[in-house]
């Protein structure tokens, strides 16, 4: 799905600061999870042989097994979430458990580059299952046996397969059930009504629906998004223009109208807003740490790297950077935790994970700040990160690393402005200057792992950020408003050649630093085990 081609109202918390999860990336693992679990759903939890097809033209063709989709699959066939520590152990319980698993590459024709599809099998039914990976674990189902649909897994979602008299069934449906949206979905050879419901569908429900002749299958999925959406859903803003008109004499900082924003669209009070964003910067701070006290981990590029520059930075052995060493320690330090499969936040996406945590984080140890105010700053971030989440993406695959480090450094420059106690227009003209020096940012990474050149790109972003707060701060004029420069990321991303949009077609992937690389982890994973 196109989000620009409908109305779109992302979440804070479902589409930019988060998922909490493991792995390598969030568009490939994470969302792969997810996409794994409403196959689980669709058979009733009885998988038995999956035939899984990516698109030759797609970047899943090239990095399936080394960025963690075919991981993600797995754990989500198994049912785990995705921060589930198991997540590596995936293939081989799977296998244990008689699952067999084939993949497949091969001329799909796909639209999207992210495209999964998934022939399931168990001994009484056969599925298939077409979706999509849209950007920082998002995702939506496009399709099931044959039959065109929506399901982004914010709903608890009901689908009653019928044969013959659906009109009957349909009636019935709408008569006795309330929901979100009821929709009537007919294929060549499938029909089916799909429910979208905020909780799950009562038993007696479900035992009325079982009753009628006609109707062969009832499917019921499991959201796998934190914040639910609703029919009636609206928000009060969706771009800095209308954000700048509803604040006109209300005088709010950026962090408080993230938290107007977030309660209208999800249904969430203030209070539990702050709370949920607090426990997420707890989980990066604890990710931070993990990643200075050292992390270990085979299968890649970089080993642990941050504990020698923490301990270079405190022996006055580097050039005195103030703010900016103490921010270069944490995305380091948050990059390698998320290398080692610890626990992260995709902050917008694990590609991206080290800028936004790194440099609010880092800036608020050097200031002694407390949580709170690194709260209300990643609250600021997360304001920014709805506005391209809703008119650009953060999908690499799509718009290059500009939508992964870039978008990072313009929500960073937000939350570093709202730290210093900065305004709302300050924040804004921060995020669209560090965003306009982002542009056209390629993604390349080497040996198809999201460690090279991804951590120096995410400390970068970082840089950028603090060098683009202090200009706001200043009174530098930015010229370009925000929305006009998130417009601009999204046509940009667009004319980025695919080779090097995530693909490993192109840049730095194709060097022979990087064949050789892959080689020697391929070779390292290849071999026995005593």
């Amino acid at each position: 799905m196109d989000k620009k081609s409908t109305v779109y109202f992302p979440s804070i918390f479902n589409d930019v600061i988060g998922p909490v999860m493991r792995g390598p990336s969030s568009s490939h693992c994470a969302a792969s999870v997810r996409i794994g679990r409403m196959a689980r759903d669709l058979m009733n939890t009885d998988i038995r042989d999956v035939l899984i097809k990516f698109d030759t033209n797609g970047s899943l063709a090239t990095t399936h097994e080394s960025q963690g989709s075919d991981m993600g699959l797995f754990a989500g066939f198994l049912g785990w979430e995705i921060f589930d520590e198991r997540l590596p152990e995936a293939a081989q319980t799977l296998s244990n458990a008689g699952i067999n698993i084939t993949i497949k590459i091969s001329d799909l024709g796909a639209d999207h580059p992210n495209t999964y599809k998934l022939n399931l099998k168990n001994t009484a039914e056969h599925h298939e299952l077409i979706a999509l990976s849209t950007g920082s674990g998002m995702i939506e189902v496009i399709a099931i046996d044959g039959v065109s649909l929506s399901m982004a897994g914010d709903y608890h979602e009901t689908l009653i397969f019928v044969e013959g008299a659906e009109d009957k069934v349909f009636a019935y449906v709408m008569k006795n059930v309330e929901a979100e949206d009821i929709l009537l979905r007919k294929g060549k050879d499938t029909t089916f009504i799909q429910i979208k419901t905020r909780d799950v569908l009562s038993d007696a429900i479900i035992a009325d629906l079982r009753a009628h002749e006609n109707i062969r299958w009832i499917k019921r999925f499991s959201p796998v998004l934190p914040v639910l959406s609703s029919k009636n859903m609206h928000v009060p803003f969706i771009t800095c223009r209308e954000m700048l008109t509803y604040n006109e004499r209300r005088n709010l900082p950026l962090w408080e109208l993230a938290l107007d924003y977030e309660s209208i669209r999800g249904g969430l009070s203030h209070q539990d807003i702050f709370q949920k964003m607090g426990e997420i910067v707890t989980i990066m701070q604890n990710a931070v740490r993990r990643g200075i006290d050292g992390t270990e981990y085979a299968d890649r590029i970089l080993g642990y790297q941050s504990g020698a520059f923490l301990k270079q930075m405190e022996n006055r052995q580097l050039l005195d950077t103030g703010i900016l060493n103490r921010i270069i320690l944490n995305v380091t330090a948050m990059m390698e935790s998320k290398s080692s499969m610890g626990v992260i936040v995709a902050a917008p996406t694990a590609g991206a994970c080290g800028v936004l945590p790194g440099a609010v984080i880092g800036a608020a140890e050097s200031m002694r700040l407390d949580n709170d105010q690194i709260t209300r700053a990643l609250l600021a971030s997360g304001m920014i990160g709805v506005f391209i989440a809703a008119n650009a993406t953060f999908a690499a695959e799509i718009g290059g690393c500009q939508a992964e480090c870039g978008a990072g450094s313009g929500m960073a420059a937000a939350g570093l402005v709202t730290l210093a106690g900065g305004s709302t227009t300050q924040a804004l003209d921060a995020a669209s200057m560090a965003l306009q020096n982002s542009l056209g940012m390629i993604c390349d990474p080497v040996a198809n792992r999201v460690e090279v050149p991804c951590l120096g790109r995410n400390v970068m972003a970082a840089a950028n950020a603090l060098a683009c707060t202090n200009m706001a701060m200043a009174g530098y004029d930015p010229v370009v408003p925000l929305d006009e420069v998130i417009e601009t990321m999204d046509s940009v991303g667009k004319s980025i050649p695919c080779e090097l949009r995530c693909t490993a077609l192109g840049g730095l992937s194709v060097t022979k630093t990087s064949v050789d690389i892959q080689k020697r982890l391929e070779r390292h994973k290849k071999k026995p085990t005593a």
